[in-house]
C-alpha cells in the first residue's frame, strides 16, 4: 500500500469511520421515538460497509478493520462503565439496607453515581465524535491513522 489510494477507495474508507456516527444518530432517533432498543449499530453498520468493500482495496480493508476495532473497543469500555455502575449501585443499596441508614445518605450517593456516570458517558461520546471525524479525514486524505486505546480484535 505504498501508492495513494484512489478517490473512490478513500471515500469508502471514510464511510467505514463515519458510519458509526450515523448508527448512533439512528439509535438515538429510535430511542426518541420511544423504541427502547440497544443494538450495537455502531459496530454493525461499519461491519456491513467493510464486508461489502474490503475485497476492493487493501486500503478499505485496513480502514474498515481500524474503524471496527475502535467501535468494538468503545462498546466494551461502555459496557464496563455500565457494569461497574450497576455493581456500585447494588453494593450501595445493600449497605443502606443492612445498616438501616437514612434515605438521604442513599439518595446523595446515588445522585453522585448518576453524575459520575453521566460525565463518563459524555466523555466517551465526545471522544468518539472527535476521533471518528479525525480518522475519517485522515482516511479520505490517504493517510494512515490508528485510534488510541483501541483493542485490536481484527488484524
Amino acid at each position: 500500500m505504498k501508492e495513494k489510494p484512489k478517490p473512490q477507495q478513500r471515500l469508502w474508507a471514510m464511510f467505514c469511520h463515519f458510519s458509526a456516527l450515523l448508527a448512533w444518530i439512528l439509535l438515538f432517533g429510535l430511542v426518541f421515538l420511544g423504541i427502547p432498543l440497544y443494538l450495537p449499530l455502531n459496530i454493525f453498520v461499519p461491519f456491513v460497509i467493510w464486508q461489502l468493500n474490503k475485497a476492493k482495496s487493501p486500503w478499505i480493508d485496513f480502514q474498515g478493520k481500524e474503524a471496527l476495532n475502535f467501535q468494538i473497543s468503545l462498546t466494551f469500555y461502555t459496557l464496563i462503565v455500565i457494569i461497574v455502575s450497576l455493581l456500585t449501585m447494588l453494593i450501595i443499596c445493600a449497605i443502606a439496607v443492612t445498616s438501616n441508614s437514612g434515605g438521604n445518605q442513599l439518595k446523595t450517593v446515588l445522585n453522585s453515581l448518576i453524575v459520575v456516570w453521566f460525565y463518563l458517558t459524555t466523555i466517551i461520546l465526545v471522544t468518539q465524535l472527535f476521533l471518528v471525524n479525525f480518522a475519517a479525514a485522515k482516511a479520505y486524505n490517504g493517510q494512515y491513522y490508528r485510534y488510541p486505546l483501541t483493542l485490536r480484535f481484527l488484524r
